[in-house]
């Protein structure tokens, strides 16, 4: 029997619930933070291969675990703001490989790259995006790459079937929260795994539909 195509998302997350440091990773002291949120991917022998950072790299269970994220998208899905930031960022190799889905609401044709990955830019909305992106992930799931507004569009729309957070013992005291303005009365989560390695702690939900109470 076939798997059933999933759309998901994965992040990392600080002790105190922030996703991105004020100002986010290029803002005053941002870099010092997000590399400290990050530091369970930067030493990944997934990673430098990814982003052809030359060889070498650990590899165990949190470089499994990159690997296996990466391998079962088949498409991802990204909002401008985090697309205009990894342009800058990205190299000509963009580190997907696989169509990437851009929320816009200005028109672009298709951005191919080296290794892979195109970028389609998308002006009618979130769900045409994953639409395309459902499409075109073939047999595999749809990763909802960011940034946090993007990702909490799809949530609050009931339309993310499962995440993960690598919760990292760092603190930020403030910055970008994932789940701020999170449609609590419609959105509810359920454990499905945890799985504690060297560096961070991952927390993985199944979504649901919360119900709604039923009349006494």
């Amino acid at each position: 029997m076939a798997v059933a195509q999933k759309v998901f998302f994965s992040v990392s997350m600080s002790l105190d619930g922030f996703i991105a440091p004020e100002g986010g990773p290029y803002g005053q002291g941002g870099a010092t933070q997000w590399g400290e949120l990050q530091q369970w991917i930067f030493p990944q022998r997934f990673f430098r291969e990814n982003l052809r950072l030359g060889p070498g790299g650990e590899e165990g269970r949190e470089n499994d675990i990159l690997g296996a994220t990466f391998a079962r998208t088949g498409a991802s899905v990204m909002g401008r703001g985090m697309f205009d930031l990894g342009e800058r960022a990205w190299p000509e190799e963009a580190p997907f490989h696989t169509p990437v889905y851009v929320v816009t609401h200005h028109e672009r044709g298709p951005w191919p790259r080296p290794g892979g990955t195109t970028f389609h830019f998308i002006d009618d909305g979130i769900e045409a995006a994953l639409d395309a992106a459902r499409g075109a992930a073939g047999s595999r799931d749809v990763r909802i790459a960011g940034g946090a507004a993007t990702i909490l569009q799809y949530l609050n729309a009931g339309l993310i079937d499962e995440f993960t957070v690598a919760l990292a013992p760092v603190l930020f005291g403030a910055g970008l929260r994932l789940f701020e303005g999170v449609d609590a009365g419609r959105v509810a989560v359920e454990p499905l795994g945890v799985e504690s390695t060297p560096r961070v702690t991952h927390l993985t939900y199944t979504v649901r539909r919360r119900q709604a109470p039923s009349p006494s």
